[in-house]
């Protein structure tokens, strides 16, 4: 589909996007019961549709470190993905890590589209417009290993309103997936064709709406339907899609006819079923859309498993050992939270309830645990 035909129906495909997001609701602030868990009602209807939007769960005070954060890894990418380099010459940042710190892209391009990319999850390709003749050749799509990259990053992996979340969701020995940061810059940022998540439960004879866990994302700046996710409602319930068959039935249009976009204010935190199929389009709007993003799973979906969707070491079983190392980390983020943000009430995460007088953020546990955590991460 070209880019004039693409564009002239958009506006329209918006319009009626946030119709159907205003018809489901499913936003609000974060309502917690007596026992920490999220209320019934909230449960209830993320289980229904696949997502919830959490409204104002970060001060503007830390949301303003973390895009300090952001910006200052941003200026510190390499120039082009296998450069050495930022934009002004220096070293880039992250060179000595064991995994990459960036992803990158041509700009407004959809770089993981119809490729085995990840397991090939990424079905189709989006509709890719043209850059303007200024633009670099490479935009940072991905930052990877924020708990080690940036300070704020590894604080707000503690916030313990998504940690209450994730609890609520996966049950109080919850494991984390990844983390990382999405970046899609004004009239650059590159696409993320439609995908679901996740590659080793589809066909278990014990799946179910919550086989491969939740992701969370706040929100850096207001989203809008031209940079943010768009999520299909209820398809996380419904297996593996065929979307290559759905792009199809809509005539060939990437703009699918049941999905609904995810608008936030800075500081909103959404939840997004790692089942649900959804994606986003190249932000060729003027706002910028950075998204903080950190997945986590059931534990029992994750022990004994063989590591999957690009974990450095792919030969490797998720065994007790490996699930407690990067578990650690999760101890470690609340620690440094709490010691930035003393008068807040910590998460108490039951796995290392016992356990936090060892996990205490310092310089030597930084580097026993949080450096290159990330060569770790339980992909499933």
């Amino acid at each position: 589909m070209n880019d004039f035909v693409h564009t002239a129906g958009t506006e329209k495909y918006y319009c009626d996007g946030l119709a159907r997001a205003q018809a489901i609701g499913n936003r609000g602030p974060a309502r917690f019961s007596t026992d920490g868990k999220l209320y019934p009602d909230i449960l209830d209807a993320y289980w229904q549709y696949g997502f919830y939007v959490f409204e104002g769960v970060v001060a503007p005070a830390e949301i303003e470190e973390l895009r300090r954060g952001v910006d200052d890894m941003v200026a510190r990418a390499p120039v082009t993905p296998d450069a050495k380099v930022d934009a002004q010459g220096r070293p880039a940042f992250g060179l000595d890590f064991t995994r990459p710190t960036y992803s990158m892209s041509k700009p407004l391009q959809d770089p993981w589209g119809a490729t085995n990319a990840y397991g090939g999850r990424h079905q189709v390709k989006m509709t890719q417009p043209t850059a303007d003749a200024d633009a670099p050749d490479y935009v940072v799509l991905l930052i990877h290993g924020m708990c080690q990259a940036m300070p704020a990053g590894l604080r707000v992996y503690g916030h313990p309103t998504m940690l209450a979340i994730a609890e609520s969701i996966n049950g109080e020995d919850f494991v984390p997936y990844n983390d990382s940061i999405i970046v899609k810059q004004p009239g650059l940022g590159a696409s993320v064709a439609w995908h679901q998540d996740g590659v080793t439960h589809w066909d278990a004879s014990d799946w179910d709406a919550g086989s491969h866990g939740v992701n969370f994302q706040f929100q850096l700046y207001p989203t809008t339907p031209g940079n943010c996710l768009w999520v299909v409602p209820g398809t996380h319930k419904l297996g593996r899609l065929d979307i290559k068959r759905l792009v199809a039935e809509n005539s060939g249009d990437d703009r699918l006819p049941d999905a609904i976009p995810l608008i936030c204010e800075a500081g909103d935190l959404t939840i997004v079923n790692r089942q649900m199929l959804h994606g986003s389009f190249a932000n060729s709007s003027p706002d910028a859309r950075v998204s903080v993003t950190a997945g986590f799973h059931r534990r029992r979906a994750v022990l004994g498993q063989k590591a999957a969707l690009g974990v450095a070491d792919q030969d490797a079983y998720y065994d007790e050992q490996r699930i407690f190392e990067r578990s650690a980390v999760i101890a470690l983020a609340i620690d440094a939270r709490q010691q930035y943000y003393p008068d807040e009430s910590r998460f108490r995460y039951a796995p290392f309830a016992e356990l936090m007088d060892e996990f205490r953020y310092s310089k030597e546990t930084f580097d026993e645990v949080i450096r290159d955590y990330n060569a770790k991460d339980l992909a499933i």
